[in-house]
C-alpha cells in the first residue's frame, strides 16, 4: 500500500468544472497577474532609483513587493496553464515546491508586516530617536531574519507531509496545492500533523497580529496628542496604507488557517484564498503608491527624468 515514489501526479480541480467561463477566468487571472507583477516591480524600481525614498519604511516595502512577485509567480502561471489546457495535473515535486514557496513567503510577509508596524511605531511615538534605533544595519538584519525564518519554517512544515504515504485519488479541490488539502490525501492517520499544523498557524499568525494591534494602539494614542492638524494628517497617511494591507492580509489568513473550519465550504475557501493570492499582491502597489504622497511625487519625477527635471534645466540654463 505504500507509495513513496514520485512518478504520480496531483490533480488540481480548481475551476475545471466551469467550462463556459474558461476564457473569462483566464483573462481575469492574466490581468491580475500582469497588474501584480507590474505594480510591485514599479514600486521596487521607484524606491531603488529615487534617493529621497531610501528610508527604512520603503526598504521594507521593497522586500514586501519582492515577496509578492514570487508569491504570485508561484501560483498564477500554473492556474493560467490549467485553465487554457483544461489539464489540472501537477507533478509531486511541483506541488511541494508550491507548498514550500507559499509557506515561505507567507511567513516572511507576516514578519515584514510586523516589522513595518514597529517601524511606524518608532517613527511616530519616538521620532527623535527613530534614525538611531532603526538604522539600515538593523533593517538589513531584520529583513534577513524575516526571509530566513520563512525559509526554515516552511522547510519544517513541508518535511511533515513530504514523506507521508499517499493513496489515490490524488484530487485537490483547489486551484493551487494547499498544505491542508494535500495532507487530507494521505492514507495515514494525520491527527497529530493536523494539530501541529493548526498550532503552527496560530503561533505564526496570532502573535504578530497582536503585536501589530498593540503598536497601532500606541500609534493612535500618539497621533491624538499631536497638536497640529498637519502633523496628524501626515502621521495618519503614513500609517493608513500599512494598516489597510495588514487588515486584508491577516483577515484572510485567520479566516482560513486559524479560525475553526466547521461551516467552511471549499468554494468559500477558494474565494477567501483569492484575497491573499491575488488581492493582496495587487492592492499593495495601489495602496502604497496612490495613497502615498512621497511615492506619487517620486513616480512623477521618475517619468520626467532625465529630460525634464529641475536640475537638468538649471544645467542647460547655465
Amino acid at each position: 500500500m505504500e507509495n513513496k515514489t514520485l512518478d504520480w501526479e496531483f490533480y488540481l480541480q480548481g475551476f475545471q468544472d466551469i467550462h463556459d467561463c474558461k476564457a473569462l477566468i483566464f483573462l481575469f487571472f492574466l490581468v491580475l497577474y500582469i497588474a501584480a507583477l507590474a505594480g510591485n516591480t514599479l514600486i521596487i524600481a521607484i524606491v531603488v532609483t529615487m534617493a529621497n525614498l531610501h528610508s527604512p519604511m520603503y526598504f521594507f516595502i521593497c522586500n514586501l513587493s519582492f515577496g509578492e512577485i514570487i508569491f504570485t509567480s508561484n501560483i498564477i502561471p500554473n492556474v493560467l496553464g490549467a485553465v487554457m489546457t483544461e489539464d489540472g495535473t501537477i507533478s509531486v515535486n511541483g506541488c511541494f515546491t508550491q507548498i514550500f514557496l507559499f509557506g515561505c513567503i507567507t511567513v516572511t510577509e507576516c514578519s515584514l508586516l510586523t516589522i513595518m508596524s514597529y517601524d511606524r511605531y518608532l517613527a511616530i511615538c519616538i521620532p527623535l530617536q527613530y534614525y538611531t534605533l532603526m538604522d539600515f544595519k538593523l533593517c538589513r538584519k531584520l529583513s534577513v531574519g524575516a526571509w530566513a525564518g520563512g525559509f526554515i519554517l516552511s522547510i519544517a512544515s513541508c518535511s511533515l507531509i513530504y514523506n507521508l504515504t499517499y493513496c489515490g485519488p490524488y484530487i485537490i479541490d483547489h486551484y493551487f496545492c494547499d498544505f491542508l488539502l494535500v495532507l487530507k490525501l494521505s492514507c495515514l492517520d494525520t491527527t497529530i500533523i493536523d494539530l501541529e499544523t493548526q498550532t503552527f498557524s496560530v503561533l505564526v499568525t496570532m502573535p504578530s497580529f497582536i503585536f501589530v494591534c498593540f503598536t497601532y494602539f500606541c500609534i493612535i494614542k500618539a497621533i491624538i496628542k499631536i497638536p497640529s492638524s498637519t502633523g496628524k494628517d501626515k502621521a495618519i497617511s503614513t500609517c493608513s496604507s500599512h494598516l489597510t494591507v495588514v487588515s486584508i492580509y491577516y483577515g484572510s489568513l485567520i479566516a482560513i488557517y486559524v479560525a475553526p473550519k466547521q461551516g467552511h465550504s471549499y468554494n468559500m475557501n477558494k474565494i477567501l484564498s483569492l484575497l491573499y493570492t491575488t488581492g493582496t499582491p495587487i492592492s499593495n502597489p495601489i495602496i502604497y503608491s496612490l495613497r502615498n504622497k512621497e511615492m506619487k511625487k517620486s513616480f512623477a519625477k521618475l517619468i520626467r527624468w532625465p529630460f525634464f527635471n529641475d536640475e537638468n534645466k538649471v544645467v542647460r540654463t547655465k
